[in-house]
């Protein structure tokens, strides 16, 4: 006996592991497919001409690995249409994943082959009743991504269907519909509006987002369907998906601006605010979102409080833009872009946080020159020094254009604070003494504004560490190791502009003693120098002359250099040099024009003094440093962050000085129970039953009083006397339970038979979608 048990035990244990050496064997099959699917990338040629066969194959491992085969291939560049007619026979596969990879084969070929598309049709309405909400979306998907537009109605009717879905996902799925549609035939938009503003009403926040992304493509002006869904799309605001919020916040913001007034500021001591309900509304709804992880969401919030918001709501966004900062390199690019906008108009919002914006030295060109100019509009006198060391330390960065920028914001900063003149002219003459020309040729440039506004305001400015007169003796000494032609030029042009001297113990009377050198030296290099330079050498000789007209070696000179520029090439040269030896032709005996004779055509012969007012004291004014600006873009758009007109930027809609009548965003108070939207994909039909109230008793308006036992008899007897009080209360509402439990189950008959009531109309409603469903395959039929 104990031999038989042993018999069939090893029989059995033998059984068992077979079964499971066939089950390892199976799933280790599956998973070699799936390790191995990057080869699938590198098949050859006789695996592609297996494919046909299987797909024509009954397995469905075969059939998934031809799809993957053929999705490679298609991934690769591939045509594979002739695949088209076997693949659409396995739409109604029962494998999932062999369906999903047939639906994206027919999102790619349909076009192509529009009559075999057709033949699925069927399938894909079948698929609409499925049970699970994830098919029923897929298969709206791929029926609205086919592009024939002779399936135009059977779209509509399934969008139709799917925005009445009991599931969030799949209406979302009807919503991303909606668009492609309207690509497909416009003339649908009046039934398709029914549909958004359907899904306007929707309470599941999963697919407002989709619902808004609809709305912006079908009917973006139409911002009348929003009056009755303003309030309820503000407050739930912050349950919205995290892109969702970003459409829905710029949508709601296009409708404050054009439907709304604007916030009134009055210009008193106290600075009131009278802001509209409506659109108080929208920015205490959309504040949480500062807080949130998605930096898109961050600066969708930070457009709507920019726009729509009073100046109080400012200090709101600025700790929320400086958190962006640190996510990431290309966050960090277009969040400076943004605050650099604020700046603009708000600097005192982010003076006091400088220090974020100090350069690095892994930061790309781009985000060093936005900080620079950041930097530029938060200076202010309780900053500028730390601004002004960071500025000088980045004017010696390796790139050309961060330098230029740092050195152009220096120069801003004096023209800003008169109070940094010293320093920052102290700074830029350092920088001349390097050797690296785009330094010293941008310093130059921008020491020519300074010395220009510092002699103009000299009158007035007596706190000058430094003559600016020394500043240009120092640069025309330095004349020959400047390369670049701007800087060269304008360094020729102070020297013209400043030689005049009121004393005469110079070597020349009346004229600097650096101002000759420079002209002699300029007059050897003329012929090669740039057309810029040519014309300041010009001017510098015509000049020195109506300084000094009988002084024989700057005439002689300056004639020289008038002799070559008769014979330049450049027409600007040329005409230059005719117009300034016409009005030295009566003053200097050592400047002359062969070509024609002032006096004998009868011409004007200007005095000494006329011609020193033409030519220098003319000249003389105030020159701004202007910062850059950003232009008219607006935040939010590409064109903010490119810095040129894109298309497809928004138009921001302009404030109503009254707004509509409020009236009309007024809703009546609902009846029905909110339910709580469903985060999680099902199909599952939320329940109509209300929960049980709970009611809250009032507390009692007189505190129980302190009573005061002198000894235990008392305490026990008035235990005693409360304890018979309870008892009585517990049986007066035991009987009260049991009338109420009485007329309950009167309630409960009556709702047995208005639920058969429902029960039939269910039955009847089923009955009308099912000829509705055999309507719509007789029409794809005839199609």
């Amino acid at each position: 006996m104990d031999s038989i048990n042993l018999n069939a035990f090893a029989e059995n244990a033998s059984r068992l592991g077979l079964r499971i050496q066939e089950s390892i064997s199976e799933h280790t099959r599956d998973l070699n497919i799936t390790r191995g699917a990057g080869n699938i990338f590198d098949m050859a040629d006789d695996k592609v001409k297996n494919i046909g066969k299987q797909l024509d194959s009954s397995s469905d491992r075969e059939k998934l690995d031809a799809m993957k085969r053929l999705i490679a291939l298609i991934s690769k560049g591939r045509n594979v249409s002739n695949y088209f007619p076997q693949v659409v026979k396995n739409v109604a596969s029962q494998n999932l994943e062999i369906r999903k990879l047939v639906y994206i084969y027919l999102l790619r070929y349909a076009e192509q082959e529009p009559d075999l598309a057709l033949l699925s049709i069927n399938t894909f309405q079948k698929d609409l009743a499925d049970p699970s909400p994830l098919i029923r979306a897929m298969a709206l998907r791929v029926l609205s991504g086919i592009k024939v537009p002779m399936i135009t109605s059977v779209v509509v009717l399934a969008i139709k269907k799917c925005a009445a879905d009991t599931s969030p996902y799949v209406r979302k799925a009807s919503a991303l519909a909606i668009p492609k549609c309207y690509e497909l035939d416009s003339s649908q938009q009046p039934t398709l509006i029914t549909v958004i503003q359907s899904l306007l009403c929707d309470r599941s926040p999963l697919s407002i987002g989709s619902a808004v992304t609809a709305f912006e493509a079908v009917c973006p002006t139409r911002l009348d369907l929003l009056h009755l869904q303003y309030r309820r799309l503000c407050r739930i605001l912050v349950d919205v998906d995290e892109w969702g919020q970003v459409d829905l916040s710029n949508l709601l913001m296009r409708y404050a601006r054009t439907m709304l007034p604007k916030p009134i500021v009055s210009q008193d001591q106290d600075s009131n605010e009278e802001v509209d309900p409506d659109l108080q509304l929208l920015l205490s709804s959309a504040e949480p979102l500062l807080q949130s992880r998605n930096p898109a969401v961050v600066l969708a919030v930070t457009r709507v409080i920019y726009y729509c918001g009073p100046p109080s709501y400012g200090a709101k966004i600025v700790k929320p833009l400086l958190r962006l900062l640190g996510m990431s390199k290309a966050i960090e690019r277009v969040t400076l872009v943004y605050i650099h906008k604020i700046v603009r108009f708000y600097p005192i919002l982010f003076s006091s946080h400088y220090m974020r914006f100090f350069l690095r030295s892994e930061d790309a060109r781009e985000v060093k020159k936005s900080k620079i100019q950041l930097l530029m509009g938060i200076t202010t006198l309780d900053n500028y020094q730390a601004i002004l060391r960071e500025l000088i330390d980045a004017a010696e960065d390796v790139d050309d254009e961060v330098v230029g920028s740092a050195i152009h914001a220096i120069g801003f900063c004096v023209q800003l604070l008169p109070s940094t003149t010293p320093q920052c002219l102290s700074a830029l003459t350092s920088l001349i003494k390097t050797k690296h020309d785009i330094v010293v040729s941008k310093a130059v440039v921008v020491l020519k504004s300074l010395v220009q506004n510092q002699l103009s305001s000299s009158a007035t400015n007596t706190e000058v560490l430094q003559s600016p007169i020394s500043i240009v003796s120092q640069l025309a000494k330095r004349v020959d190791d400047i390369r670049h032609f701007e800087a060269k030029a304008c360094v020729i042009w102070l020297v013209g502009q400043y030689c005049a001297t009121q004393g005469g113990s110079g070597v020349v009377e009346g004229v600097a003693d650096w101002a000759p050198d420079v002209l002699r030296k300029s007059a050897k290099t003329f012929a090669s120098e740039n057309v810029t330079v040519k014309l300041q050498v010009l001017s510098l000789a015509a000049k020195l002359v109506a300084l000094s007209p009988a002084h024989k070696t700057i005439g002689q000179i300056s004639q020289y250099v008038f002799d070559l520029g008769r014979y330049d090439m450049n027409y600007d040269v040329r005409d230059r040099r005719r117009m300034l030896v016409a009005l030295l032709s009566g003053i200097s005996e050592y400047v002359t024009d062969e070509d024609s004779d002032a006096t004998s055509q009868g011409g004007i012969v200007l005095r000494r003094e006329q011609v020193i007012r033409v030519l220098i004291d003319g000249k003389a004014g105030v020159l701004e440093i202007e910062r850059p600006d950003v232009g008219q873009h607006l935040i939010g758009s590409l064109s903010l962050v490119t810095g040129k007109d894109m298309q497809g930027d928004e138009i921001l809609p302009e404030w109503l000085e009254s707004g509509i009548d409020p009236s009309l965003r007024q809703v009546e108070e609902e009846t029905t129970i909110k339910v709580e939207a469903p985060r999680a994909i099902s199909s599952h039909r939320p329940s109509n039953s209300a929960p049980t109230p709970v009611v809250l008793t009032e507390a009692s308006a007189h505190p129980q009083e302190k009573k005061d036992w002198r000894n235990l008899d008392d305490f026990y007897a008035e235990n005693e006397e409360e304890g018979g009080q309870e008892q009585s209360e517990e049986e007066e509402s035991d009987e009260e339970d049991e009338e109420e439990s009485g007329d309950s189950e009167d309630e409960d008959e009556e709702l047995g038979t208005e639920d058969s009531e429902e029960t039939e109309d269910g039955e009847s409603e089923d009955h009308l979608e099912h000829d509705s469903s055999n309507h719509v395959n007789h029409t794809v039929e005839s199609i």
